[in-house]
């Protein structure tokens, strides 16, 4: 099933379900966080939405949100070597932990905001988000698929000359909390793809464009650490809630390899084209296998 948060012109922002090319309103009246704690519930009563003559909408004819606004993003940094390898070196024995907040969600064709005052290093990181469905701590890994909602897509919009500041006796220091966090640095959606649609989370391929040339290419294959163990990671710090996404890191090819005065070093591939920082009038479009492809546009700010 593939769930989105939409709004029709006459009125609020409600929980679909995309049926081909249409969707069909869920009948629900909390937001999609709400849907997601009522676990298979909320979907068995939307499954029965599908064949009652429920309310119709074309794809086209609707603006899609973003599919959820979670409670908070746990990000898992350096997950792929050929991003590492692109970057200067950081040790690193467990995954890297930071986090995103809400307030910096947009969705499907939202601008993005190449603020000056944040940043003049404005990059794109394509990443599969995991939403969580079913709550819980200290999960053992070889459960913690069962506590999986879904999957969307994820573009971890970061600056980078905030998160990589170097340092006047060499190397640099790194700030991941102001490097990640600011308006319209988390797009994610187009929707969320329920687990059941997702066998294998590890053999889905992952894309960047930047205006139709192609950026970033990889799979999930290449994780150092798997979504299974990335929930289970996180899940001995926090409680697991439903609604909680989980961005769990990008590969290689980030306009980061191509700016040396920050350490990046050349993501030499003759698939990808290695470019630079994000610009106003930029579009960037992210995608993840059988997830879906998320599309913004860059606005100066």
């Amino acid at each position: 099933m593939r769930l989105v948060t939409y709004r029709t012109d006459r009125g609020a922002a409600r929980v679909g379900i995309v049926s081909g090319d249409s969707v069909v309103d869920a009948g629900f009246d909390g937001d999609m966080v709400a849907f997601i704690a009522g676990g298979d519930g909320s979907l068995a009563a939307a499954a029965r939405r599908l064949v009652d003559g429920s309310p119709t909408y074309a794809l086209g004819d609707v603006k899609l949100l973003a599919p959820l606004v979670p409670p908070i993003i746990l990000n898992c940094g350096q997950n792929y070597w050929d991003h590492r390898n692109e970057k200067p070196a950081v040790n690193q024995k467990d995954p890297e932990f930071f986090l995103k907040a809400p307030l910096a969600v947009i969705g499907p064709d939202e601008p993005v905001i190449l603020d000056p005052v944040v940043t003049k290093k404005l990059d794109y990181e394509v990443e599969l988000a995991v939403v969580i469905g079913r709550p819980g701590r200290h999960i053992p890994v070889e459960q913690a698929l069962e506590h999986v909602f879904g999957y969307t897509v994820a573009n971890d919009i970061t600056a980078r000359d905030r998160q990589a500041v170097p340092r006047p006796e060499g190397g640099f220091e790194y700030a991941l909390g102001p490097g990640k966090n600011f308006d319209t640095s988390a797009p994610l959606g187009p929707w969320i793809v329920t687990r059941d649609e997702v066998p294998d989370p590890q053999r889905l391929g992952l894309r960047t464009w930047v205006n139709d040339e192609l950026r970033q290419s990889n799979s999930t294959e290449q994780m150092i650490w798997k979504v299974a163990e990335i929930v289970a990671y996180f899940s001995h710090f926090y409680t697991l809630p439903p609604g909680l996404v989980i961005e769990t890191g990008t590969p290689g090819g980030t306009a980061w390899a191509s700016d040396p005065e920050l350490g990046g070093k050349p993501y030499d591939r003759d698939d990808v084209r290695r470019g630079g920082y994000l610009q106003p009038g930029d579009v960037v479009r992210v995608e993840v296998d059988g997830i879906g492809t998320l599309s913004n546009p860059i606005i100066a700010g």
